[in-house]
């Protein structure tokens, strides 16, 4: 149940691209054709798969306030946190190099579609976003991570995917002037994170229980000169 959660939550509510506003750039530059849209996306969820596991690893061994300690008792004081940056950089850009690799060998056309956008995947604050938010939520395991890596780049897919599809739509309509190109994206874009802000209200389990709260109230009565103490019970919602 935490997968499914945590699988749904990281593609619908926060979504890289529509909550967080992440990935921006190569979501607009990308998204003019649904070939290249659908290349990216792929590229981004195997990235984000691979790169937010290897980076939980990482933070739990190495980078944490005495994550050290398995090495011995006197590393256990050792805090490298504020090497996260340096070492997620590191193993996103090699990932990327790798995704690079494979691409231009199997698939020359959508590299050459790509083209910059494709190594610049490096530097996507979306890809770093992933394993930031992995470590500033505290995801507790190896699986949710993985899990989590995968989820999110599948938002970041199904994202660029759908706006790439209703650019190539609206390329053939009646739009003013002014609007055309980045103007009428920017204002769809909006309106689909509007849309995705619906789902924010998927995973709360409903209504909040109603939490009662008992006091005991002392009552004073008095009776014949003589003072009685009564105690009742006095429930609060």
């Amino acid at each position: 149940m935490e997968h499914l959660e945590l699988f749904f939550k990281s593609i619908f509510v926060d979504n890289m691209v529509f909550a967080t506003f992440l990935g921006m750039c190569s979501y607009l530059a990308v998204s003019k054709k649904v070939s290249t849209a659908v290349g990216l996306g792929a590229a981004v969820i195997f990235v984000m798969a691979i790169t937010v596991p290897l980076n939980w690893l990482l933070d739990q061994y190495i980078l944490q306030d005495g994550a050290l300690a398995w090495l011995g008792e006197e590393y256990a004081a050792y805090d490298l946190s504020f090497l996260s940056f340096i070492m997620f950089i590191a193993t996103i850009a090699t990932m990327v190099q790798l995704v690079e690799i494979i691409v231009e060998k199997f698939a020359p056309a959508l590299y050459n579609s790509l083209g910059i956008f494709l190594p610049l995947i490096a530097v996507n604050c979306a890809i770093l976003g992933g394993s930031l938010f992995m470590q500033s939520r505290e995801i507790a395991s190896l699986d949710l991570a993985f899990n989590y890596g995968v989820s999110s780049g599948i938002g970041f897919f199904l994202a660029i995917l759908t706006i790439a599809a209703i650019r190539e739509k609206i390329r053939y309509s009646n739009i003013p002037a002014p609007l055309r190109g980045l103007g009428i994206t920017f204002i769809i874009t909006g309106l689909m994170a509007i849309g995705f802000m619906s789902f924010g209200g998927m995973l709360t389990g409903g209504d909040e229980e109603t939490i009662k709260e008992e006091q005991t109230v002392q009552v004073k009565v008095k009776d014949n000169d003589k003072e009685l103490v009564i105690n009742e019970k006095e429930t609060k919602e």
